[in-house]
């Protein structure tokens, strides 16, 4: 996020509150500035920086919880800051802003009367719930599936988080019936990375976890990084198959970021990763 974005930004706020005008000005930024942070190739800059943005959208949110945008808005980045502040070494903290993804994530999900109640549901009225949305409910499915998942990462497998990753996954496989191709076949990578996390005779599905993650490759043209990260962290890994873990991991390092600069924050974590992992080859294996 440019700095001189951020001001004019907190500017508006301190001057108008949050009156009409404020929320016409803040909206009218809020494309331009989230686009801008998904360009940046400095992670440790995001780190160090995006935390300012952040406290903007708590602030706002405050005034006015029930703004979908700015849910939509608010998962997201969160989302996205978590995972950066753990590439950037800082686990503990990207475990505290991962509640926040979840929170403005379950938000979004609860503004429907039908999905108020979406953490105490059983899988079967879960499931005619999210029967009764339609194609253009894709992202706001998504988004909040991701922010919960960005929350159940770091719950290093408390009961509470598994339980909710049942829920997920019911989110995950509707978006697929919606729109698999949404968001460069973020569902599948979910799902690929949910069915490989554990080993067959605990309960995983090795095949569709390769199924999901071939699906997410082909419908992200191979050019969203994090798909190849975790296709060989999950699944490579528990079955063993050192030259596809390989394979994975260098296609990430040498695919040139400015292919595609719109993701660039996500491939460049993905890139800090792949190396990362490559350097624990000989250790996994």
């Amino acid at each position: 996020m440019k700095k001189i974005e951020a001001q004019i930004f907190l500017l508006l706020v301190v001057l108008f509150g949050a009156s009409g005008c404020a929320k016409l000005a803040v909206n009218s930024l809020m494309g331009p500035t989230v686009a801008n942070l998904q360009r940046q190739t400095d992670l440790d800059l995001v780190c160090e920086g995006a935390s300012s943005y952040l406290l903007m959208l708590d602030s706002l949110l405050e005034s006015d919880p029930g703004d979908e945008k700015l849910l939509m808005t608010a998962t997201q980045a969160f989302s996205a800051y978590a995972i950066a502040l753990d590439v950037c070494g800082k686990p503990e903290r990207a475990t505290t802003v991962s509640t926040k993804a979840k929170k403005y994530g379950l938000s979004l999900l609860t503004r429907s009367d039908d999905l108020k109640s979406i953490g105490r549901m059983e899988p079967s009225a879960l499931h005619d719930a999210l029967a009764d949305l339609s194609k253009n409910d894709t992202a706001l499915l998504f988004w909040a599936g991701n922010g919960w998942a960005t929350w159940i990462r770091y719950q290093e497998g408390s009961p509470a988080s598994l339980a909710d990753l049942v829920r997920v996954e019911q989110i995950m496989l509707r978006v697929i019936e919606l729109d698999e191709s949404f968001y460069h076949g973020g569902a599948h990578l979910f799902l690929g990375a949910y069915y490989g996390a554990k080993p067959q005779q605990l309960g995983g599905k090795p095949d569709e976890s390769r199924y999901h993650f071939e699906k997410a490759l082909t419908l992200g043209s191979r050019e969203f990084l994090p798909t190849q990260v975790a296709y060989a962290q999950i699944y490579a890994k528990i079955k063993y198959d050192k030259e596809l873990y390989l394979q994975l991991l260098q296609e990430v390092i040498d695919f040139p970021l400015e292919n595609r600069p719109d993701i660039a924050l996500a491939n460049q974590a993905a890139k800090r990763s792949a190396v990362q992992l490559l350097e624990k080859a000989e250790s996994f294996f």
